[in-house]
């Protein structure tokens, strides 16, 4: 498959719905929306903790509502969630985040099974939806909490991220370096709920990739 750059583009800091979602199911442990709520509803979960004969990984590519839209389309993917990984604060809220203080990537979590889609292919997909030269930002949103970046769960899927990375930042296909960050999936500060499939919930708000 060969390398076709996209534009980048996501502008999607819209006034946000503050409500939060009972019974929600976070990897199959039911948690109440009180709960959640009284965690400012940012719930700590392990990346990598799947069921069996499914992989997950942790992908930033900035504003993370269109890149969860993204990859809920893709066969094979059973499961996405939008939160915060990368960073040095527990619990860190979204407003914490935005002020690009607490270390933190916007990021989507994606639960898949490799026998339907590869890690290679997710990974494609994941330099096609963004600008991954652009450091620290995407489009108009700035600050590291957008950096381009890919959290990987085995050494196998590392070894794959940093292989494709370096295959298209030597495709000539680009004007500027990859700056892709390529690291081990640490806690997943699984979002507010208003966050999660956003675009599904509110169909005005805008977040082109």
């Amino acid at each position: 498959m060969g390398w076709t750059r996209l534009p980048a583009l996501c502008v999607c800091r819209v006034q946000p719905m503050a409500t939060v979602v009972g019974n929600q199911s976070i990897q199959g442990v039911a948690m109440s929306g009180t709960k959640a709520e009284a965690a400012g509803g940012v719930v700590a979960v392990e990346p990598c903790d799947v069921a069996a004969g499914l992989e997950s990984v942790l992908f930033g590519a900035g504003c993370f509502w269109g890149v969860e839209a993204a990859f809920r389309k893709m066969d094979g993917v059973t499961d996405t969630a939008v939160g915060y990984s990368g960073g040095s604060v527990a619990q860190p809220t979204y407003e914490q985040v935005c002020t690009d203080s607490t270390g933190h990537a916007e990021v989507v979590r994606v639960v898949f099974d490799p026998k339907v889609v590869s890690f290679e292919t997710l990974v494609r997909e994941f330099f096609l939806l963004h600008d991954p030269t652009q450091l620290n930002r995407q489009g108009p949103d700035k600050g590291s909490q957008y950096r381009s970046a890919i959290f990987c769960c085995s050494d196998a899927q590392r070894r794959t991220a940093e292989r494709l990375r370096d295959e298209l930042n030597g495709s000539g296909k680009l004007s500027r370096p990859v700056v892709t960050i390529v690291d081990d999936a640490d806690t997943f500060w699984r979002g507010e709920e208003y966050h999660q499939r956003y675009l599904e919930k509110n169909r005005s708000a805008f977040c082109a990739i």
